[in-house]
């Protein structure tokens, strides 16, 4: 963890930069004592951070909440009873979280996940354009359409030109240059300060310099950091009234924040994850405990109700943070600066803040993410879309409601009367895992498949089988790439993704490898299987080989075969057959013995394939220059040798003088000698196995003789040999 302080030390400098006006804001919105954000934002960094699970997020006081608190301040008339109602929520959200309630999380669609994020980053950029040109009236984490002044967040677009300043929109301008170039040129010498912060430091010394030289365009306090001074400390800590302890209105709104506050939580959780470079998960249900804790200490000590925050956890993704320590760093600052560092960060033009946040909002909102849901369909694009505008023009909880329940008609309509389950079964053969996914895949399936692929062992070989899948969702599509991307990457893992069909498009990065089930081999035909193979052998022929990602077919293939022919084919290191088909790993069963010759092993090995293994087609395929039967036409019987050529005499006896035609250079003789040795081994396989015999006469099984030519690379199937007879 501490080392990676080289960049979580200056995240957690920008988060704070950007979190103490938005903690001031929310209190400021909330019509509660200002240091209450603070207090709620120190708890929520260091406590939280401490506990929590997650290496980005950021929590603190939401905006999402401030209508919930303004409601609560007025039903319960006094600030501590409501802080009682805060304290008790916490401890709802503790009993949440080991109740294992975070499963929540794990059923929000992606496209409504996504769509958080878009709308976040829109009203980011419309929110802080005001503050970018001097427009500081409203808070800085009002982010709700309708504001409490009676604008709303295009009214208030419409009024910049009452408020503009010209010393703010220098600053904005020069801070949003700085940040759209730094990073590309790396400016010598500033390698160390990240953007954010030089952006800042830009802006406070451009103020400056305003107010020596330029007084008229400087920034006055209204247009800066505001950090209150701490005059009385023993009116900064506010305690509840446990006096109130019975009243059902206090409990009402403990339940009532517990919930919200939960579901606020497991969302931005679930985006933070999503826009994580790393894709590290959290445990959802820890993460509500340490909420828990740290809304039950805000209530006691007088601070707002405590959740993750989408704005801050952004901002400490892109500015760098690569662990909890930058969380945490956030919340020693936000303490610190209350009591020590007030008159150094009341200093910084707002409008420096803003351009940070408006530049994050660009990032989450970024129209590449438009276009890739978009490609995926209207059933995918219509809740994405319909959660931004619902976002934008109410409050992010209110916009998630909607786009789920868009989504959820969504699902109803493509799952109609078809059952979800996950049928997960880890069968090990030495380091291979099977996971086999159910005939339907939905959203609903998330939880159970991404634990299960997230806690797979380093360095193990994955089958992902999705042969009897008819319907996956992209939602699980989308799972299975980050896994395959980046975290089967990190962790070494081997994966194969098995019967995935062609309609599922992922990232090129992913290799598909599609191995015959049993029920498929059953399905075909000899005639059908005689057919594949004449294609194969013709893409062979062209070049046109298809991709087999070997090491893929390995793992996938580990538990079983399903061929499809049994080739008898000879020894010559020129005629796998394998290669001359085009097939697979596991597509064909080659017995291969010099001349392609039969004895008892080759008839055992021919019935074993047909009655247990399941293929129906033989093929016995001889070839040209074959130098076994060259070997017996030269009557080559030296050792051991003799037991093949004597096999090939036959074909040879019932030629008219080969040894005369072969010294003449007449290559067809010596291939109708080939061909004539190929007809002799299926007329003896017939003879010789009535098991054979029986089914090919029955019409179940096939035996065809073919015959490869090894200087073109084609295969041709013989239908029959023409009789060859011997001269008087």
């Amino acid at each position: 963890m501490f080392s990676n302080l080289r960049q979580d030390i200056p995240s957690g400098l920008v988060v704070f930069l950007v979190a103490l006006p938005l903690c001031l804001g929310v209190a400021l919105a909330s019509g509660t004592p200002l240091l209450s954000g603070v207090i709620s934002g120190v708890i929520g960094g260091i406590v939280v951070g401490l506990i929590s699970h997650s290496s980005t997020s950021v929590s603190g006081p939401a905006a999402g909440l401030v209508t919930l608190v303004i409601a609560a301040l007025v039903t319960l008339g006094d600030y501590r009873s409501f802080l009682l109602a805060v304290f008790l929520s916490g401890l709802i959200q503790i009993g949440f979280g080991f109740l294992r309630a975070g499963f929540i999380a794990n059923y929000i669609p992606s496209n409504v996940i996504q769509g958080l994020l878009a709308s976040i980053g829109i009203i980011l950029i419309l929110k802080q354009i005001p503050h970018a040109v001097g427009f500081d009236i409203d808070p800085e984490e009002d982010f709700i359409f309708f504001q409490r002044d009676g604008e709303n967040t295009f009214s208030e677009l419409l009024n910049i030109s009452k408020y503009f300043s010209w010393g703010a929109v220098i600053i904005a301008s020069a801070s949003l240059l700085l940040m759209v170039t730094y990073d590309r040129i790396k400016w010598k010498g500033l390698k160390f300060i990240p953007s954010p912060i030089l952006v800042i430091l830009v802006g406070m010394l451009l103020n400056q310099c305003f107010q020596i030289y330029f007084p008229g365009i400087y920034l006055s306090e209204k247009h800066l950091v505001s950090i209150p001074n701490i005059q009385d400390w023993e009116t900064i800590f506010v305690f509840p009234n446990f006096s109130k302890i019975t009243d059902s209105y206090v409990w009402y709104y403990a339940f009532t924040i517990a919930a919200f506050a939960t579901l606020e939580t497991l969302l931005n959780l679930d985006a933070v994850e999503r826009i994580d470079p790393h894709k590290r998960l959290a445990s959802p249900n820890r993460e509500l405990v340490a909420q828990g804790i740290g809304n039950t200490l805000s209530g006691l000590i007088g601070g707002l109700p405590i959740t993750s925050v989408i704005v801050r956890s952004s901002v400490n993704i892109y500015a760098g943070a690569k662990t909890k320590i930058s969380t945490i760093f956030h919340g020693v600052l936000l303490g610190s600066s209350v009591v020590f560092f007030s008159s150094l960060f009341n200093h910084i033009p707002l409008s420096s803040l803003a351009v940070i946040l408006i530049v994050t909002g660009f990032k989450l909102t970024n129209i590449a993410v438009y276009q890739s849901i978009y490609k995926k369909g209207f059933y995918q694009f219509l809740p994405f879309i319909t959660t931004i505008l619902a976002i934008i023009f109410t409050d992010l909880l209110t916009g998630v409601i909607i786009g789920l329940c868009i989504s959820f008609l969504f699902i109803l309509k493509n799952n109609y009367k078809n059952p979800f389950s996950v049928q997960t079964e880890n069968l090990k053969i030495g380091e291979t895992i099977r996971i086999e996914l159910p005939n339907q895949v939905s959203f609903l399936n998330k939880a159970s498949i991404k634990d299960t692929l997230w806690s797979l062992p380093e360095s193990a070989k994955v089958i992902v089988d999705a042969t009897n899948c008819n319907f996956i969702d992209h939602d699980i599509l989308e799972i299975l790439e980050e896994f395959k991307s980046v975290v089967s990457v990190e962790k070494n893992i081997q994966l194969n993704l098995v019967g995935v069909k062609e309609n599922y498009e992922l990232s090129d990065q992913i290799q598909f490898v599609n191995i015959l089930d049993k029920d498929a081999q059953q399905k075909l035909t000899p005639d059908d299987i005689l057919e594949f193979l004449k294609r194969g052998n013709e893409r062979f022929r062209k070049g046109k080989w298809s991709e087999k990602y070997f090491k893929h077919q390995v793992n996938a293939t580990a538990f079983g075969q399903n061929p499809i022919a049994v080739v008898l084919s000879c020894i010559d290191s020129r005629t796998s057959p394998e290669i001359i088909f085009d097939a697979g790993l596991g597509d064909i069963i080659s017995i291969r013995i010099a001349g392609n010759i039969v004895n008892q092993e080759i008839l055992g090995s021919l019935e074993l394939s047909c009655a247990k293994i399941g293929t129906k087609l033989i093929v016995v395929l001889g070839h040209s220059n074959c130098g076994a039967v060259s070997s017996a036409i030269y009557a080559l019987k030296d050792g051991n040798i003799a037991s093949i050529t004597n096999k090939i005499q036959k074909a040879i006896d019932d030629t008219d003088s080969i040894e005369q035609k072969m010294k003449q250079g007449n290559e067809h003789i010596f291939n109708h000698v080939v061909k004539a040795n190929v007809m002799n081994s299926i007329h003896e396989i017939l003879e010789t196995s009535s098991f054979l015999k029986e089914k090919v006469e029955l019409g179940e099984y096939k035996i065809v003789p073919a015959f490869y030519d090894t200087s073109s690379g084609e295969v041709v199937f013989l239908e029959s040999v023409p009789a060859f007879t011997k001269t008087e």
